[in-house]
């Protein structure tokens, strides 16, 4: 520090500026605070209540990343010396805001998603969304931009539990592929294979809500046509719609065995529309527009 003196105020400052502008009730004691001078802090409009025991310093307008490790502080306490992430900080973010963390998702208002170990011992907190889990451990946290955080791989598996299991605040089976989709893109490791049967499923069942909003008959579902599984046909039409989700197609292989297949097709003399996982989850309509464009007409059968 140059010489200078650590006085409790600088500490305080120099906590609140890592820790993204927030602090717990512990460590303004640890930095030499005392009760009273906490309490006059707040009086004063120097600290603002975030939750129970942690505080914003200076002002209350807090970042995304102040939110979440003021509820990580509020739930695991934080400072609890040498170790592994989860035994430092107790609590870490997970889920949708572990999610948001990685950008894998916008981040948006709403209560901090915390995981902690174990299935109890833990009252609600307001703003909080916990997340007790018994399989949590050290391996499955991280830090990000100084925030304990569960790892993408971890994350996108608890993403996944949730979606499927219907859970209050779980993603959408659109917004969970988006998050795939992007930790793919970003390359993060994450583990693929166990996502694959849940995330084509959920591709079908928008693909197929689609058509019935736009009033489009329902196709075919997995037919073989030829040495070829397609995933829509509309026989009399002899059209074939092939959604191509990002983690089944990609790279240089995928792209050639796609347009093979697209060949194959075309000479037993069926059209082919091959639309991409993207498409069908951000142009729902113009998706709609186009089979319905391309199936005019009077139906038979």
């Amino acid at each position: 520090m140059d010489g200078k003196v650590a006085t409790p105020g600088l500490v305080v400052a120099e906590i609140a500026e890592r820790q993204h502008g927030v602090i717990s009730v512990d460590q303004l004691r640890q930095s030499g605070i005392s009760e009273d001078a906490i309490r006059g802090r707040v009086l004063s409009g120097h600290l603002h209540r975030v939750h129970r025991g942690v505080y914003a310093v200076g002002h209350s307008a807090l970042p995304p990343e102040g939110r979440w490790l003021a509820a990580v502080l509020a739930v695991g306490g934080g400072s609890r010396g040498e170790g592994t992430v989860l035994d430092y900080w107790g609590a870490a973010v997970g889920h949708r805001s572990a999610a948001y963390l990685w950008g894998l998702l916008p981040a948006t208002a709403g209560p901090a998603d915390i995981m902690v170990a174990g299935n109890g011992g833990r009252a609600r907190r307001p703003g909080i969304h916990l997340h007790r889990s018994r399989s949590l451990v050290s391996a499955d946290l991280t830090l990000r931009r100084g925030i304990p955080v569960t790892n993408p791989s971890r994350t996108i598996a608890d993403l996944r539990k949730a979606t499927m299991a219907g859970a209050a605040g779980a993603l959408s089976g659109r917004e969970l592929r988006k998050a795939i989709r992007q930790a793919n893109v970003l390359g993060l490791p994450i583990d693929e294979e166990s996502d694959r049967d849940r995330t084509r499923s959920d591709l079908e069942l928008d693909f197929l809500g689609i058509c019935r909003r736009h009033r489009i008959p329902p196709p075919e579902i997995n037919v073989r046509i030829g040495s070829c599984l397609v995933d829509f046909l509309w026989r009399d039409r002899r059209f074939v719609v092939e959604t191509d989700s990002y983690i089944y197609h990609r790279g240089k292989v995928a792209f050639q065995d796609d347009r093979g297949r697209d060949l194959e097709l075309k000479l037993l003399g069926y059209e082919v529309l091959r639309l991409s996982e993207q498409q069908i989850d951000e142009e729902p309509d113009r998706v709609g527009e186009v089979l319905a464009a391309t199936l005019g007409g009077p139906w038979r059968g």
